[in-house]
This record gives structure tokens, C-alpha cells and sequence, in this order.
């Protein structure tokens, strides 16, 4: 065949498309198991910081089942459920499309309860929508289901130096200590203030500056996440009245 011949341009093009793209997928395929183990420690290690367990790579796992002692799976009552699902499992963006969907009775919720030291924690992932796509986080809450001890956010697609910022320390540390519930033991969420939160307000965050939309998907994220909980929390010793009891 002559070699410069258009013919035998298509030809060699179309071979080497079919051989890349084969090349491709087998490495797709081979990397995905992979893929699915990192993302799997970076939620482990993302659920232990709430609570200020630093995990690395290699010990995420161990320190997950040493602290994290139940698992529990809510149904939309908040009510503890034998779903056939691990709560660890649950795709929140999905449980809460259902509501969007019609499927709202069939929704699930993930809590993981979490000891370090004497201490007992109750860690919850929320999700809302930044400025340009999905936002989410954990937030662990205090045995008084009341008291935040800890939070980490993380996002998509939100712009650098402004909403971006949700994921840094300076943003993340500042929930530590809030409340949901005011002293009447009314669940009041926590917000993001533009222009700066009262030092003194229990119940708000300083907003990131330039980030509206941004912060207000955390206060959004903050209070709808939350209220699929509150029967549970209502349901343990340290119910409503007791809450109101320890602010």
C-alpha cells in the first residue's frame, strides 16, 4: 500500500484510534478499584476530622473502625431503620434528589457515632449548592447533640480565594462551639452572616467575604441536612428540653 496515499492515512488513523482507546479503558478499568479505595480514605479521613483525628493515607481505616462505633441509618422519620445498606454507603446527593423526585419516603440518612477518649460524638454529612456546583461537609456534634465540636467542608466547583474558601481552617474552625438549638430548645441552625457574625451569637459564622452565594449554600446546607435529623435527637436522652437545659 502506498504510504502516502490518503487511504492509507484513514486507515493507520483509524487503527491507532482503536488501539488508544482500548489502552484507555484497560486502564480505566485497572485504575478503578484504586480510585474507589481514595476515595473511600479521603471520606474517612474527612468524617475523623470533625472530631480533630488527623489520618493519614495508611492508617485512615484502622483509626475509622477504632473511633467510629456505630453506624446508624435513619429512615425520613428519623428513625433508626435495618436498611440493607451500610450507612457509610449512602449517597446523600441521591437520598436527597428523591425528595425532588416524589421517592421522599423512601429516604435515608447516615449518622456515625464516634468515641475519642471518653467522649462521645455524633457525626453528620450535609450538602447544599455553592455558586457554581454541589457543596458538602461533615459536622460533628457534641453528646449533647446541640454543641458543634468540629466541621470540614469541601466543593466542586467554587471560584478561588472567594467561595473556595469553605474548605480552609480559618473558615471550618469557626463552627466549632456553635449550636443548633436556642435556650427555649428550638432548633435555630446555624448561619453565615455577611459583614461578620456577633462574637457572642451561638448561633452564627462570619460569612466569606465576596462569597454570598457561597455562604449562603452553607447556611441552606446547615439547616435543611439538619432537619432530617431532628427527630432523632429528639428521640435520646438529651432531647429538647435537656438541650435547652445545657445552653
Amino acid at each position: 500500500m502506498d504510504k502516502d496515499s490518503n487511504r492509507f492515512t484513514f486507515i493507520f488513523s483509524s487503527i491507532m484510534v482503536v488501539v488508544v482507546a482500548i489502552l484507555l479503558s484497560v486502564a480505566a478499568i485497572s485504575l478503578a478499584p484504586f480510585q474507589a479505595k481514595n476515595v473511600r480514605i479521603e471520606k474517612m479521613e474527612n468524617i475523623l476530622s470533625t472530631v480533630g483525628i488527623v489520618a493519614q493515607n495508611d492508617e485512615a481505616e484502622k483509626l475509622f473502625d477504632e473511633h467510629i462505633v456505630q453506624q446508624v441509618v435513619l429512615d425520613v422519620n428519623g428513625q433508626p431503620t435495618t436498611a440493607d445498606v451500610a450507612a457509610f454507603e449512602i449517597d446523600l446527593k441521591k437520598e436527597l434528589d428523591k425528595a425532588r423526585t416524589g421517592k421522599a419516603a423512601s429516604q435515608l440518612f447516615p449518622l456515625f457515632v464516634c468515641k475519642k477518649q471518653a467522649d462521645t460524638f455524633y457525626i453528620i454529612p450535609v450538602r447544599g449548592k455553592g455558586l457554581w456546583g454541589p457543596i458538602w461537609g461533615y459536622v460533628a456534634l457534641e453528646s449533647d447533640m446541640n454543641t458543634i465540636s468540629g466541621a470540614s467542608f469541601g466543593h466542586d466547583k467554587e471560584t478561588p480565594g472567594l467561595g473556595a474558601e469553605i474548605d480552609t481552617p480559618a473558615f471550618e474552625k469557626q463552627f466549632s462551639g456553635k449550636k443548633l438549638f436556642n435556650d427555649k430548645g428550638e432548633y435555630v441552625s446555624v448561619e453565615t452572616v455577611k459583614g461578620g457574625a456577633a462574637p457572642a451569637n451561638p448561633h452564627a459564622v462570619d460569612a466569606v467575604s465576596g462569597a454570598t452565594i457561597t455562604s449562603d449554600g452553607v447556611s441552606e446546607m446547615f439547616n435543611r441536612t439538619f432537619t432530617s435529623y431532628l427527630p432523632y435527637f429528639k428521640t435520646k436522652r438529651t432531647g429538647a428540653g435537656q438541650l435547652a437545659r445545657s445552653n
